[in-house]
Formats: structure tokens, C-alpha cells, sequence
């Protein structure tokens, strides 16, 4: 990816609806070349595809809560994304390092609704306890670094 390739990957996630045309006129290329750069970070895998961001309050689904699972024995990360996959109340759900062996993300109507995902959660074989810790305000959410930093670090 060079530097327009990162800009142009920047402005799809601000906005994916941006057209072509917008995208070029922004970073000084056709419209025809945009959608050639586009097509191939596609290809590539570095544009995944395209989504509507949605509100989840807008929804309904205002209560959210990040939960730390403490798994049995050689729990693997694919017993616990099937798992993840199971809950529909479950939006994120990653590895960790530290005490957790995994880290979930969930969203719920209200707190009753959260309580019994959290049972339902609880409720896989493989994990031993959980420690739950419920949101009370979104302070910043950003879908990518891309979206705000088009350079990254330097490694050595």
C-alpha cells in the first residue's frame, strides 16, 4: 500500500459512500483510477468489504458490557469464537494476554437482557468464571486507525 492507496482506504472508512469521483478529486486521481486502487486492495484483502454503521441505541440495544472469560484447561481460540458465534448479543470477542483468556464484547436491550446472555455465556463448557464490566458511556469509537492515522508506526 503506498500513500494514496492509505488515503484512499482512510476515506472509504470516513465515509464508504464517498463515490469514486469524491475519492479522486480528494486525492488526485480519475475516478476510473479509484476504482482500479479500490478493486485491487479488494482483492488483496486490505478492503474487506463495505457496512452500514449502525446505532445500537437506535436499535434498542443500549446496554453493553465487556466481559473477561476465564477458560478451562487448553481451551482454543476456536472453541471460544464458536462459542462467540452461538450469543447474538456478542458484537467482538478477542484473545487477551494477562489473566483472561478472552475478552467479549456484548450488547443487550437492557439489563435483564444482559444478565441472561451472560448466563447463556457462562453457561459454555469450557469456561470457569467471568468478569463483567458494564459500559456507561461511549467516549470515542472509531472503526479503523486508518481513519485517523494513515502512517504507521515504525518498527525496528
Amino acid at each position: 500500500m503506498d500513500e494514496v492507496d492509505q488515503r484512499i482506504v482512510a476515506l472509504l472508512v470516513a465515509d464508504a459512500r464517498s463515490s469514486f469521483a469524491e475519492i479522486g478529486a480528494r486525492v488526485s486521481l480519475s475516478a476510473p483510477a479509484v476504482k482500479r486502487r479500490v478493486d485491487r486492495l479488494r482483492a488483496a484483502g486490505i478492503i474487506r468489504g463495505f457496512t452500514a454503521v449502525v446505532d445500537p441505541a437506535a436499535v434498542g440495544w443500549a446496554t453493553e458490557a465487556f466481559v473477561e472469560l476465564y477458560c478451562a484447561g487448553r481451551t482454543t481460540p476456536a472453541q471460544i469464537r464458536a462459542a462467540a458465534r452461538r450469543h447474538p448479543e456478542v458484537v467482538g470477542a478477542y484473545t487477551v494476554s494477562g489473566e483472561a483468556d478472552a475478552l467479549v464484547h456484548l450488547r443487550a436491550a437492557d439489563i435483564a437482557h444482559l444478565e441472561e446472555a451472560l448466563e447463556r455465556l457462562r453457561a459454555e463448557p469450557f469456561v470457569t468464571s467471568s468478569r463483567s464490566t458494564i459500559v456507561l458511556s461511549r467516549l470515542v469509537e472509531s472503526p479503523t486507525v486508518a481513519a485517523t492515522d494513515t502512517h504507521p508506526p515504525e518498527r525496528a
